[in-house]
């Protein structure tokens, strides 16, 4: 089997660690060898985030390259468009459409690009885009948008729900249990 990619794109504190750790718990209970990366920018005061999660029968590195990634999976736009150079020819941007501000948005001393989904689709990329958020408040809790994109990413691999919900289990805190698997099933169903 040939190694497949998944970036996982954010700004700091939205919870793409355990989107990732939740990710390669699957993977390696379906025997695959699972290499996981962290690449931290400002992660703390709302810089980019991206993790690399590489799985397949063997392999040797963790980091993915510019035109590799299956799958983006990005929990807010703009983090989308930052990252599409690295999917690869007929691969997909699961995308929440959550605009953050960055810091020079913020400032004043730029704009929020408008039209991302337009640009990114005219580009020929292709992006599965929805809101999220809206999921995750629906479920109980705005911080839930990570555990949302993974049950929409969940919609592309042939792992069965109960896979995917043991996963869940193994990662998140009891207390937290059946908010994120509602989260998660809401993400499903977008």
């Amino acid at each position: 089997m040939n190694t497949k990619n998944i970036m996982i794109v954010g700004v700091g504190g939205q919870g793409s660690l355990l989107a990732s750790k939740l990710l390669g718990r699957l993977l390696i209970t379906k025997g695959y060898d699972v290499k996981v990366s962290e690449v931290h920018g400002m992660s703390q005061r709302g810089g980019s985030v991206v993790t690399y999660v590489r799985y397949g029968e063997k392999v040797y590195s963790p980091v993915i390259d510019k035109g590799e990634a299956d799958f983006i999976v990005s929990f807010e736009l703009l983090e989308a468009a930052r990252w599409t150079e690295y999917l690869r020819e007929g691969g997909r941007i699961v995308a929440n459409t959550q605009q953050i501000n960055p810091m020079p948005v913020i400032t004043g001393a730029a704009q929020y690009p408008d039209a991302l989904v337009e640009k990114m689709r005219a580009k020929g990329v292709i992006v599965d885009d929805f809101n999220a958020l809206e999921k995750a408040e629906a479920a109980g809790s705005s911080r839930a948008v990570n555990i949302v994109l993974m049950g929409h990413l969940s919609r592309y691999f042939d792992f069965t729900l109960d896979e995917w919900m043991d996963a869940i289990e193994q990662s998140v805190p009891q207390k937290f249990l059946e908010l994120n698997k509602k989260a998660f099933m809401l993400g499903r169903e977008a």
